[in-house]
C-alpha cells in the first residue's frame, strides 16, 4: 500500500501571488491568512499577493511562506488527502511539524516570524556568504571544508548539489579549493546571511526562547528532522531540534532517502515552485512526485494519487 509524504519548500521558493487563488476561493485559507496576520502584525495577504520589496526579506519571507503552505494544507486535507509522514526543507520543517500535529498553524507562523527576524539580523551584511557546489559528493566537499576554518556544509540538497556557508572570505577560499577538487561549478547565492552555519548559534539560542512559548501536542504522524535526517515520533524532541536547525546542516537528501526506505512512494510538494520535486528526481526517479501550487492542482493531484 502506498505511503504519502507531504513535503514543504524553504526560503527562496516564495513568489508574488503565491496562495492567492486559495485565499480568494477557500474560506479556511482566507481565515488563516487573516488570523495569522493579526497574530504577527502583518498584512499577509498584501505581502503575498501585491508587488512589494519585502517578500524577499528574510524577516517577512518566513511568515509569508509558512502561512501560504499551511493554508494550502488545510484545503488539501479538507478534500481528503492525508499524509503518512511529513518533512520540510529548513523553514519548511515548521510546516511539517504543524501538519504532523505537533503545533498549531498559528504557533508555527508566530515562531517563524521571530525566526525570520533573528536570522535577518544575526550577522552584519557582508560578513557571511553561501554558495552552491555542483558536481561533487558530500564526502568530497567535507574533505575540503573540514580542513578549513569558518566554512561548513549548509544543505545536502540532492546528489551533485550541496550548499556551503560561513564567513565570506572562507566561502570564497573554499569555492576555489572545491573547483580545484573537481567541482563542475560553484555558484555564489544571493542571500542575506550565512544560514545554517555556526555563525547563527546565538540566533538559535534566542529562537529557543520563542519555542518555549509554543504549545506542543503529540504527533499524529512522524515528521523527518533536518538536523538528523531521521523521523521524529516524540514531540519532546522537536524544540531542541528546531533550535539546533538554525546553525546546523540541513540533511534533505538523507531525509528523503529515509522516507523512501520507510515506504513513502508518493511525495506531494505543497507550496510555490518545484524545487523539492527537482531534488527528488535526482535522488530517486522511481517514486511519484506531485506539486500543489495552485488551487486547481488539488483535484488534479487527488485524481492522480487515487488512480
Amino acid at each position: 500500500m502506498s505511503k504519502i509524504a507531504f513535503i514543504y519548500p524553504g526560503q527562496g521558493a516564495q513568489r508574488c501571488g503565491m496562495g492567492q487563488d486559495f485565499f480568494r476561493e477557500e474560506q479556511s485559507a482566507r481565515r488563516l491568512y487573516e488570523q495569522a496576520g493579526r497574530e504577527v502584525g502583518l498584512d499577509l495577504a498584501a505581502l503575498c499577493f501585491a508587488e512589494n520589496d519585502r517578500l524577499d526579506l528574510t524577516e517577512y519571507t518566513q511568515a509569508a511562506m509558512v502561512t501560504t503552505c499551511l493554508a494550502m494544507t488545510e484545503v488539501i486535507r479538507a478534500r481528503g488527502l492525508e499524509p503518512d509522514v511529513t518533512a520540510g526543507l529548513s523553514l519548511g520543517e515548521y510546516c511539517a511539524v504543524a501538519a504532523a500535529g505537533g503545533m498549531s498553524d498559528l504557533d508555527a507562523i508566530r515562531a517563524v516570524r521571530s525566526r525570520g527576524i533573528l536570522m535577518q539580523h544575526a550577522v552584519p551584511a557582508g560578513v557571511g556568504a553561501m554558495a552552491a557546489v555542483l558536481g561533487l559528493t558530500g564526502e568530497e566537499i567535507e574533505a575540503v571544508t573540514d580542513a578549513m576554518e569558518g566554512v561548513s556544509v549548509a544543505n545536502y540538497n540532492c546528489p551533485g548539489q550541496i550548499v556551503i556557508t560561513g564567513y565570506t572570505q572562507a566561502v570564497e577560499k573554499a569555492s576555489e579549493a572545491l573547483l580545484a577538487a573537481g567541482a563542475r561549478r560553484v555558484v555564489p547565492l544571493n542571500v542575506s546571511g550565512p544560514f545554517h552555519s555556526p555563525l547563527l548559534e546565538e540566533a538559535g539560542r534566542r529562537l529557543g526562547e520563542v519555542l518555549d512559548t509554543v504549545k506542543w501536542s503529540p504527533l499524529r504522524i512522524p515528521y523527518v528532522a533536518n538536523v538528523t535526517g531521521e523521523p521524529v515520533q516524540d514531540i519532546a524532541e522537536t524544540r531542541g531540534l528546531l533550535e539546533r536547525q538554525v546553525a546546523s546542516s540541513v540533511r534533505w537528501e538523507q531525509s528523503v532517502r529515509r522516507m523512501i526506505a520507510d515506504g513513502a512512494d508518493i511525495f506531494v510538494e505543497i507550496g510555490p515552485g518545484q524545487t523539492l520535486s527537482g531534488f527528488l528526481r535526482k535522488i530517486d526517479r522511481e517514486v511519484r512526485c506531485y506539486n500543489i501550487e495552485h488551487l486547481a492542482d488539488v483535484d488534479t493531484v487527488l485524481r492522480s494519487v487515487r488512480s
